[in-house]
């Protein structure tokens, strides 16, 4: 699976299936990865933990990671910009 493909799924993921459950107020700016083969999910404040977490159950995991509630993960340079509810 290239790169394009984990992130053309793991964004259809997140906004059709996994969005809808997880972006309360609670969970907004925290890291989510996604297995995207099985559509498991982690949820957390490291990038690198959540990743890690998807891997002990499938070591080589492809993933999509993002930041929820936001248009990505980090910012370098710039600004996250806030998604719509």
């Amino acid at each position: 699976m290239t790169g394009e493909e984990i992130t053309k799924r793991g964004k259809e993921l997140y906004e059709q299936i996994i969005r809808p459950q997880i972006e309360t107020a609670e969970n907004i700016g925290k890291i989510i990865s996604i297995n995207v083969e099985t559509g498991e999910y982690e949820i957390g404040d490291d990038l690198i933990i959540t990743s890690r977490k998807l891997q002990t159950k499938q070591a080589d995991a492809p993933i999509w990671a993002g930041r929820i509630g936001y248009n990505a993960v980090y910012a370098f340079g710039g600004t996250l910009i806030r998604t719509k509810e």
